[in-house]
């Protein structure tokens, strides 16, 4: 099974939901994270979480469903902000 990555961008001042901004499976998955990794930008690893963001269309807000797992996820970043003392 290749490899699945999916890149998020929120910005509450401009969007009411999270917006894919990156997608991609096999060598562009493996370039999403190495960017992601190259710029210190968070990664985290959720199976059914990419595989449904996957689908979706580059710059569009994530539908209501995603929202909770989506959420969880900005969470995870808020923690690791506070943890690590830096923001992402």
């Amino acid at each position: 099974m290749p490899t699945k990555a999916a890149a998020l961008k929120y910005d509450k001042d401009k969007a009411q939901a999270p917006t894919v901004i990156a997608k991609g499976k096999g060598n562009i998955a493996e370039i999403i994270i190495k960017k992601a990794k190259e710029f210190n930008v968070p990664i985290f690893a959720n199976k059914a979480l990419v595989n449904s963001l996957i689908d979706l269309e580059i710059d569009h807000e994530i539908p209501s469903e995603l929202y909770k797992a989506v959420a969880d996820t900005f969470i995870w970043l808020m923690k690791n902000e506070k943890q690590f003392g830096k923001k992402f």
